[in-house]
């Protein structure tokens, strides 16, 4: 007899050995905010604070026995799907996550440490829009990564495309997208940097943050965790994409310096001496 009452999310990532982004900081974030992280590897980075080395491609086959073998002994209350390394990886994982309609997915696929962020392939950006983005419950993105994946479907383009390009992946069935990095103001001190929320309507929340001295590395990837944590716990999705942002800006404030790179932001923060 099952005795399950902490929610599990199924995580799709690359192994980071520093603990940064992919799967173990997919992990440490669902164990923060009460949530038990299933994973399955996409790939192997060689790399340290300061940058990536090298990527080993996990074989489509195995990411597929690796997730089935879990999705039949558990349910899973929210589905993350982080980096991938190649258009079958993408293939597969949308055939699997098409099996589980009912199941929030979070779509964050580009990994900003890698050298090319995963945007430098045509093919992989056109399977993540055709395939697995109209499959999400939420897709995370930069300004710039979703400006990027544009170019797939239109030509040029003058002035602000945001809503534009936000738009054509909503019409293909994303119910949100969470757009970073949206505007920034003020210098110093006041200075903040926005995040929006955008569903079919249009933009419907944004967010602005103090903005916070880095470099950071996996300040994407403990956004796009915290928020299947979120959805996993019930909040709806608005609301997750809100205290998602919440936490990620915890999480960069309470950044520490493990090596001679970047700062890695701190999932753990509220359990800090003297945190509230």
């Amino acid at each position: 007899m099952q005795n399950q009452t902490t929610p599990l999310i199924l995580t799709f990532g690359v192994s980071d050995p520093v603990g940064a982004t992919g799967i173990q900081a997919d992990l440490a974030t669902f164990a923060a905010l009460g949530c038990h992280g299933l994973s399955v590897l996409t790939g192997m980075l060689i790399g340290d604070t300061a940058r990536i080395e090298d990527s080993d491609e996990i074989d489509a086959d195995w990411v597929v026995d690796q997730a089935r073998v879990l999705l039949e002994d558990m349910p899973v209350a929210a589905i993350k799907v982080g980096a991938l390394l190649s258009v079958e990886q993408a293939s597969a994982i949308a055939e699997i996550v098409s099996d589980y309609p009912d199941v929030p997915l979070v779509l964050d696929p580009f990994l900003s440490s890698l050298p090319d962020s995963g945007l430098a392939d045509d093919d992989m950006l056109m399977a993540i829009r055709q395939i697995l983005a109209p499959q999400a419950r939420v897709m995370l993105a930069s300004q710039v990564e979703i400006a990027r994946m544009a170019e797939t479907w239109r030509e040029g383009g003058s002035g602000d495309m945001l809503a534009a390009d936000v738009a054509e992946l909503t019409g293909i069935g994303c119910e949100m997208v969470l757009v970073t990095g949206t505007g920034a103001s003020g210098k110093g001190e006041d200075a903040t940097i926005s995040n929006t929320l955008f569903d079919e309507t249009g933009a419907i929340d944004s967010a602005s943050w103090p903005h916070l001295a880095g470099p950071f590395l996996g300040a994407g990837s403990t956004m796009s965790a915290a928020l299947a944590a979120y959805l996993a716990r019930g909040l709806e999705p608005q609301a997750a994409a809100r205290a998602a942002q919440e936490f990620t800006h915890g999480a960069l404030a309470g950044a520490q310096r493990f090596g001679m790179g970047k700062l890695v932001p701190n999932k753990f923060f509220r359990a800090a001496p003297g945190a509230a």
